[in-house]
């Protein structure tokens, strides 16, 4: 089987959620010597697309994602969200990291609802509503008076991620989530997360360093070469979109991981 490449079409302009145009990022060591994050960097992503981030360590992945949530600025080049510079106006933009870093003396419900007080909740909507909703939506309904330290490191990222989720942001960025998690809790939340992201449409830009994940999870897969950060190679991620335990088994599912292997490492596994 050869597996297909996107189109040149097959992201057109008006369906754009994010796109970095030519973007390089040099920071600052304490000594003063220049490190080039990334380097002529370009990507479009797709309104509704998930698109994983997948290389070696310090090739820009997450230097890409504090981009798009305005943590970082471009040196050169622009990112572009939903067709604008700046995300003035434009606060749909959510980022969920390694550590769920939730507020140990806050219940869960409260915890998830934690970011209206910074947000521009919507006209009518009943944000606790919405709260619980979205607890109900990863299996925590029954929890949402527990605290932090009653829950499993599993059920912690799911009150996370609901948290992200609740001014219904039109774009999720994802900074390797699960990396912290055992791997039978980490595989759970990633059939979680896909199904999520199936029920929502939301934008997703997930950043991972395991192969396997970004194989299971993306819609699209960005390879990206080592520091300086380019990208190295990108492909539609064609399994059913309704990822099971069966994808596993799939054999394009080992073809897509021989190939991203191959853009990371230079070869194809033996």
């Amino acid at each position: 089987m050869t597996i297909s490449d996107p189109p040149a079409a097959d992201l057109p302009a008006t369906s754009e959620a994010i796109r970095f145009d030519h973007v390089s990022v040099e920071f600052r060591t304490r000594h003063g010597e220049p490190v080039l994050a990334l380097d002529s960097f370009d990507l479009s992503v797709a309104q509704g697309e998930f698109v994983s981030l997948v290389g070696p360590s310090g090739c820009g992945k997450s230097t890409a994602l504090r981009l798009v949530a305005q943590l970082t600025e471009a040196t050169k080049g622009q990112v572009r969200v939903a067709g604008a510079e700046s995300l003035r106006g434009f606060s749909r933009v959510a980022l969920v990291f390694q550590s769920p870093n939730l507020l140990p003396w806050k219940t869960v419900i409260d915890n998830v609802l934690y970011p209206v007080r910074f947000g521009s909740p919507a006209a009518g909507v009943d944000r606790r509503a919405r709260a619980r909703e979205l607890l109900a939506l990863v299996g925590l309904e029954r929890f949402e008076n527990a605290y932090p330290s009653e829950l499993s490191g599993g059920m912690q990222q799911r009150v996370a991620i609901c948290r992200s989720l609740v001014l219904d942001p039109k774009i999720l960025l994802m900074d390797e989530p699960f990396s912290a998690l055992d791997a039978l809790t980490r595989e759970e939340l990633q059939f979680e997360l896909r199904r999520i992201h199936r029920h929502t449409g939301k934008t997703i830009l997930f950043v991972t360093h395991s192969i396997s994940e970004s194989v299971l999870l993306a819609d699209r897969i960005v390879v990206m070469a080592p520091r300086p950060g380019r990208l190295k190679d990108s492909f539609v991620v064609e399994l059913a979109p309704d990822r099971t335990p069966a994808t596993l088994h799939d054999p394009r599912f080992a073809q897509y991981s021989d190939r991203v292997r191959e853009g990371i490492y230079g070869r194809a596994a033996a």
